[in-house]
Protein backbone atom coordinates (compact mmCIF):
# COMPACT_ATOMS: atom_id res chain seq x y z
CA UNK A 1 0.00 0.00 0.00
CA UNK A 2 1.43 3.19 -1.00
CA UNK A 3 1.08 6.42 1.71
CA UNK A 4 0.42 10.05 0.77
CA UNK A 5 3.93 10.40 1.53
CA UNK A 6 4.77 8.50 -0.99
CA UNK A 7 2.94 9.87 -3.70
CA UNK A 8 5.08 12.32 -5.52
CA UNK A 9 7.94 9.48 -5.52
CA UNK A 10 5.24 7.18 -7.22
CA UNK A 11 4.92 10.08 -9.66
CA UNK A 12 8.57 10.05 -10.36
CA UNK A 13 8.48 6.01 -10.66
CA UNK A 14 5.84 5.67 -13.05
CA UNK A 15 7.79 8.29 -15.50
CA UNK A 16 10.69 6.00 -15.36
CA UNK A 17 8.67 3.21 -16.01
CA UNK A 18 7.12 5.78 -18.84
CA UNK A 19 10.44 5.89 -20.07
CA UNK A 20 11.06 2.51 -20.30
CA UNK A 21 8.25 1.17 -22.01
CA UNK A 22 8.02 3.79 -24.36
CA UNK A 23 12.06 3.10 -25.35
CA UNK A 24 10.95 -0.53 -25.97
CA UNK A 25 8.30 0.51 -28.00
CA UNK A 26 10.29 3.28 -30.35
CA UNK A 27 12.52 -0.07 -31.08
CA UNK A 28 9.50 -2.07 -32.58
CA UNK A 29 9.58 -4.73 -30.18
CA UNK A 30 6.41 -4.10 -28.64
CA UNK A 31 3.82 -7.18 -29.96
CA UNK A 32 0.75 -4.72 -31.10
CA UNK A 33 -1.79 -7.36 -29.61
CA UNK A 34 -5.71 -7.74 -30.63
CA UNK A 35 -8.26 -6.97 -27.98
CA UNK A 36 -9.69 -10.14 -26.55
CA UNK A 37 -13.79 -10.04 -26.39
CA UNK A 38 -15.68 -10.44 -23.76
CA UNK A 39 -15.56 -9.82 -20.05
CA UNK A 40 -12.04 -8.24 -19.26
CA UNK A 41 -10.35 -10.20 -16.17
CA UNK A 42 -8.70 -8.44 -13.10
CA UNK A 43 -5.15 -6.93 -13.17
CA UNK A 44 -4.95 -8.04 -16.66
CA UNK A 45 -4.45 -4.99 -19.14
CA UNK A 46 -5.98 -6.18 -22.49
CA UNK A 47 -4.29 -3.91 -25.10
CA UNK A 48 -0.94 -2.21 -26.14
CA UNK A 49 -0.01 -0.77 -29.54
CA UNK A 50 2.78 0.59 -30.76
CA UNK A 51 2.56 4.57 -31.00
CA UNK A 52 0.93 5.94 -34.31
CA UNK A 53 2.46 8.95 -36.13
CA UNK A 54 -0.13 11.42 -35.11
CA UNK A 55 -2.72 12.07 -38.27
CA UNK A 56 -2.61 8.34 -39.33
CA UNK A 57 -5.26 6.25 -38.10
CA UNK A 58 -8.50 6.63 -36.28
CA UNK A 59 -7.21 4.92 -32.49
CA UNK A 60 -4.72 7.58 -32.11
CA UNK A 61 -6.32 8.81 -28.72
CA UNK A 62 -7.55 5.52 -27.78
CA UNK A 63 -4.37 3.60 -28.16
CA UNK A 64 -2.51 6.92 -26.28
CA UNK A 65 -5.07 5.92 -23.53
CA UNK A 66 -4.45 2.07 -23.42
CA UNK A 67 -0.90 2.92 -22.87
CA UNK A 68 -1.37 5.04 -20.24
CA UNK A 69 -3.60 3.32 -18.46
CA UNK A 70 -0.90 0.32 -19.26
CA UNK A 71 2.43 2.14 -17.91
CA UNK A 72 -0.47 3.16 -14.85
CA UNK A 73 -1.02 -0.49 -13.64
CA UNK A 74 2.87 -1.78 -14.17
CA UNK A 75 3.78 1.12 -12.34
CA UNK A 76 1.14 0.70 -9.59
CA UNK A 77 1.72 -2.79 -9.21
CA UNK A 78 6.16 -2.26 -9.16
CA UNK A 79 5.97 0.20 -6.27
CA UNK A 80 3.55 -1.81 -4.23
CA UNK A 81 5.67 -4.59 -3.60
CA UNK A 82 9.20 -2.05 -3.02
CA UNK A 83 10.51 -1.82 0.68
CA UNK A 84 9.09 1.08 2.49
CA UNK A 85 12.57 2.99 2.67
CA UNK A 86 12.71 2.93 -1.53
CA UNK A 87 9.59 3.99 -1.81
CA UNK A 88 10.47 7.12 0.37
CA UNK A 89 14.04 7.67 -0.62
CA UNK A 90 14.81 11.05 -0.81
CA UNK A 91 18.29 13.41 -1.24
CA UNK A 92 17.72 14.61 2.65
CA UNK A 93 17.98 10.39 2.96
CA UNK A 94 21.48 10.83 1.42
CA UNK A 95 22.14 13.35 3.71
CA UNK A 96 21.34 11.99 6.69
CA UNK A 97 22.54 8.72 6.43
CA UNK A 98 25.88 7.83 4.31
CA UNK A 99 24.78 4.36 4.27
CA UNK A 100 22.00 4.44 2.18
CA UNK A 101 23.83 5.93 -0.15
CA UNK A 102 26.23 3.23 -0.23
CA UNK A 103 23.26 1.00 0.10
CA UNK A 104 21.34 1.93 -3.22
CA UNK A 105 24.88 2.53 -5.31
CA UNK A 106 25.36 -1.56 -4.87
CA UNK A 107 22.37 -2.30 -7.14
CA UNK A 108 24.41 -3.19 -10.43
CA UNK A 109 23.34 -6.51 -11.40
CA UNK A 110 20.21 -8.18 -11.99
CA UNK A 111 20.40 -10.61 -8.96
CA UNK A 112 20.79 -7.28 -6.82
CA UNK A 113 17.18 -6.79 -7.14
CA UNK A 114 16.24 -9.71 -4.99
CA UNK A 115 16.86 -7.89 -1.77
CA UNK A 116 14.42 -5.17 -2.89
CA UNK A 117 12.15 -6.77 -5.28
CA UNK A 118 11.63 -10.75 -4.29
CA UNK A 119 8.18 -11.46 -5.71
CA UNK A 120 7.62 -10.02 -8.97
CA UNK A 121 3.44 -9.55 -9.49
CA UNK A 122 2.64 -12.82 -11.83
CA UNK A 123 0.54 -10.39 -13.77
CA UNK A 124 3.43 -7.70 -14.21
CA UNK A 125 5.76 -10.20 -15.69
CA UNK A 126 2.93 -11.65 -17.90
CA UNK A 127 1.82 -8.37 -19.36
CA UNK A 128 5.18 -7.36 -20.08
CA UNK A 129 5.93 -10.36 -21.59
CA UNK A 130 2.32 -11.09 -23.42
CA UNK A 131 3.28 -7.85 -24.86
CA UNK A 132 6.73 -8.13 -26.48
CA UNK A 133 8.43 -5.25 -24.11
CA UNK A 134 11.53 -7.99 -24.25
CA UNK A 135 13.94 -8.73 -26.53
CA UNK A 136 15.85 -11.83 -26.59
CA UNK A 137 18.65 -10.62 -25.19
CA UNK A 138 17.12 -8.72 -22.09
CA UNK A 139 14.89 -11.06 -19.76
CA UNK A 140 12.44 -9.24 -16.96
CA UNK A 141 15.00 -8.63 -14.09
CA UNK A 142 17.34 -6.09 -17.01
CA UNK A 143 14.09 -4.41 -17.61
CA UNK A 144 12.89 -3.51 -13.88
CA UNK A 145 16.85 -3.21 -12.82
CA UNK A 146 16.88 -0.06 -15.62
CA UNK A 147 13.29 1.46 -14.00
CA UNK A 148 14.83 1.29 -10.81
CA UNK A 149 17.83 2.61 -10.69
CA UNK A 150 16.54 5.64 -13.07
CA UNK A 151 14.21 6.07 -10.05
CA UNK A 152 17.00 5.76 -7.97
CA UNK A 153 19.22 8.64 -9.55
CA UNK A 154 15.90 10.86 -9.96
CA UNK A 155 14.81 11.04 -6.17
CA UNK A 156 18.08 11.07 -5.25
CA UNK A 157 19.36 14.23 -7.17
CA UNK A 158 20.87 16.96 -5.48
CA UNK A 159 18.18 20.30 -5.66
CA UNK A 160 19.87 22.79 -8.14
CA UNK A 161 21.26 26.12 -7.48
CA UNK A 162 18.07 28.11 -6.30
CA UNK A 163 19.01 31.41 -7.62
CA UNK A 164 19.43 29.90 -10.98
CA UNK A 165 15.77 28.48 -10.81
CA UNK A 166 14.40 31.84 -11.95
CA UNK A 167 10.95 31.53 -13.29
CA UNK A 168 8.83 32.70 -16.26
CA UNK A 169 6.18 34.02 -14.03
CA UNK A 170 5.12 34.60 -10.31
CA UNK A 171 4.83 31.26 -9.16
CA UNK A 172 1.56 32.35 -6.95
CA UNK A 173 -0.86 34.60 -9.44
CA UNK A 174 1.02 33.23 -12.85
CA UNK A 175 1.68 36.75 -14.16
CA UNK A 176 4.27 36.25 -16.73
CA UNK A 177 4.52 39.82 -17.78
CA UNK A 178 5.45 41.65 -14.65
CA UNK A 179 8.87 41.73 -13.00
CA UNK A 180 10.20 39.21 -10.22
CA UNK A 181 11.76 39.01 -7.10
CA UNK A 182 13.04 36.05 -5.07
CA UNK A 183 11.52 35.13 -2.26
CA UNK A 184 13.72 33.12 0.47
CA UNK A 185 10.88 30.12 1.20
CA UNK A 186 12.96 29.45 4.75
CA UNK A 187 13.34 33.22 5.68
CA UNK A 188 17.46 33.91 6.58
CA UNK A 189 16.36 35.75 9.49
CA UNK A 190 15.70 32.59 10.88
CA UNK A 191 18.18 30.02 9.60
CA UNK A 192 20.26 29.21 12.60
CA UNK A 193 16.80 29.29 14.44
CA UNK A 194 15.86 26.55 11.55
CA UNK A 195 18.79 24.00 11.54
CA UNK A 196 19.17 24.08 15.57
CA UNK A 197 15.22 23.29 15.96
CA UNK A 198 16.13 20.83 13.18
CA UNK A 199 13.35 22.48 10.74
CA UNK A 200 15.33 21.94 8.03
CA UNK A 201 19.00 20.47 6.71
CA UNK A 202 21.45 22.87 5.46
CA UNK A 203 21.19 22.11 2.02
CA UNK A 204 17.63 23.78 2.13
CA UNK A 205 18.23 26.95 3.51
CA UNK A 206 18.75 28.35 0.33
CA UNK A 207 15.33 27.65 -1.42
CA UNK A 208 13.69 30.28 -3.00
CA UNK A 209 10.19 30.91 -5.25
CA UNK A 210 9.75 33.74 -7.72
CA UNK A 211 7.12 36.08 -7.17
CA UNK A 212 5.83 39.54 -8.11
CA UNK A 213 6.46 41.83 -5.40
CA UNK A 214 2.92 42.40 -4.88
CA UNK A 215 2.49 38.25 -4.03
CA UNK A 216 6.14 38.86 -2.19
CA UNK A 217 4.60 41.30 0.47
CA UNK A 218 1.59 39.54 0.58
CA UNK A 219 3.22 35.96 1.74
CA UNK A 220 5.41 37.99 4.46
CA UNK A 221 1.40 39.89 5.66
CA UNK A 222 -0.01 36.52 6.05
CA UNK A 223 2.73 34.57 8.44
CA UNK A 224 5.44 34.94 10.65
CA UNK A 225 9.06 34.77 9.66
CA UNK A 226 8.85 31.44 12.16
CA UNK A 227 5.27 30.26 10.43
CA UNK A 228 7.00 30.42 6.99
CA UNK A 229 10.03 28.15 7.90
CA UNK A 230 8.00 25.61 9.57
CA UNK A 231 4.91 25.16 7.85
CA UNK A 232 4.99 27.41 4.29
CA UNK A 233 8.44 26.63 3.13
CA UNK A 234 7.49 25.42 -0.21
CA UNK A 235 5.33 27.14 -3.14
CA UNK A 236 2.58 23.95 -2.71
CA UNK A 237 2.63 24.57 1.03
CA UNK A 238 1.29 28.22 0.41
CA UNK A 239 -1.14 27.60 -1.90
CA UNK A 240 -2.44 24.89 -0.13
CA UNK A 241 -4.09 28.00 2.12
CA UNK A 242 -7.40 29.06 0.76
CA UNK A 243 -6.65 32.76 1.24
CA UNK A 244 -3.46 32.46 -0.62
CA UNK A 245 -5.61 30.82 -3.37
CA UNK A 246 -7.77 33.77 -3.13
CA UNK A 247 -5.15 36.30 -3.46
CA UNK A 248 -3.92 34.63 -6.60
CA UNK A 249 -7.21 34.84 -8.29
CA UNK A 250 -8.10 38.33 -7.38
CA UNK A 251 -4.48 39.85 -7.95
CA UNK A 252 -4.17 37.51 -11.25
CA UNK A 253 -6.93 39.86 -12.89
CA UNK A 254 -4.66 42.91 -11.83
CA UNK A 255 -2.96 43.93 -15.42
CA UNK A 256 -1.80 47.25 -16.44
CA UNK A 257 -2.69 48.70 -19.67
CA UNK A 258 -0.09 49.37 -22.26
CA UNK A 259 0.73 53.21 -23.13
Amino acid sequence: MTGDNQLPNLARFRECFSSAILHRLSLGTAKKQKRRSGKRQKNVVNYVGEPTPRGHGDGLDSDAEELAEFIEFLASEVFDILPPELKGLSYADLKSDSQIGRKYASIALPEDLEAFVPNMPPSVTESIEAYGLLSRSMDLSIFVLSVIKEYIATVTMAPPIWTNTRASACEICDRQWIPLTYHHLIPKQVHEKALKRHWHDDWRLNSVAWLCRACHSFVHRIASNEELAKDLWTVDLLMSREDVRAWAKWVGRVRWKTR
